[in-house]
């Protein structure tokens, strides 16, 4: 969804659904219980997505259709626990969304990898936009409320993907600005920010982004 506004120059809007990709990607992985990055890339560049927003938000062909839990932090919804099943793929729009499913399709240009360390992160997030990273996650970051998150203790949790969408410097501590995945209950309103420079937890190693493929329409 990024890249189709950077790549277009904020010309062209297109919510890609979370959903159809969760839902309708067979090579991707194990839907709710984790998957692999190049491999949703992949499939968005082969298969292409349909549109699709948040939950409830009747937006697009295929909004998504999980509610919203708490990650780690206690609310006003229910705790997530990590027993939710993947919902069935449809390949029809919903009702009210005026396009069918194979119209609504939009498609991947160009997949990579990018190379790992923070210059050639750094120039990519400023020439094309966001890129998807994946690292390890340790126990005290669940925890985070603010500042430049630095592993000290806890056991690791296993990987987790999210999305670096900026950089700077807070206190002398160079950080990369990530949006998570946790709902804006968590951490900074959803943000946080770790290490940068050190492959911390991994961040810096793995990093995969892609080009749209644009539409006249």
């Amino acid at each position: 969804t990024d890249r189709v506004c950077t790549y277009s120059n904020g010309t062209k809007h297109f919510h890609f659904s979370a959903e159809d990709l969760l839902s309708c990607c067979p090579i991707c992985g194990l839907g709710c219980n984790g998957g692999m990055p190049t491999l949703a890339w992949e499939y968005w560049k082969h298969m292409g997505l349909v549109s699709g927003g948040n939950y409830n938000s009747s937006q697009g062909c295929s909004p998504y259709v999980i509610p919203p839990c708490e990650h780690h932090v206690p609310g006003n919804r229910l705790p997530c626990n990590g027993d939710t099943k993947t919902p069935k793929c449809s390949k029809t729009c919903e009702n009210g969304y005026n396009v069918l499913y194979k119209k609504d399709k939009r498609y991947g240009k160009h997949v990579y990898a990018v190379r790992g360390g923070e210059d050639h992160i750094k120039a990519e997030l400023f020439k094309n936009g966001p890129v998807e990273a994946a690292f390890t996650v340790y126990a005290d970051l669940l925890a985070y409320k603010s500042g430049v998150y630095k592993h000290v203790e806890g056991d690791a949790l296993g990987g987790h993907a999210i999305k670096i969408i900026g950089w700077g410097v807070e206190n002398g501590n160079k950080y990369w600005l990530i949006a998570n995945s946790w709902n804006t209950d968590w951490g900074n309103n959803g943000f946080f920010k770790i290490l940068r420079g050190e492959d911390h937890c991994g961040i810096e190693s793995s990093i995969v982004a892609g080009e749209p493929l644009l539409t006249d329409d």
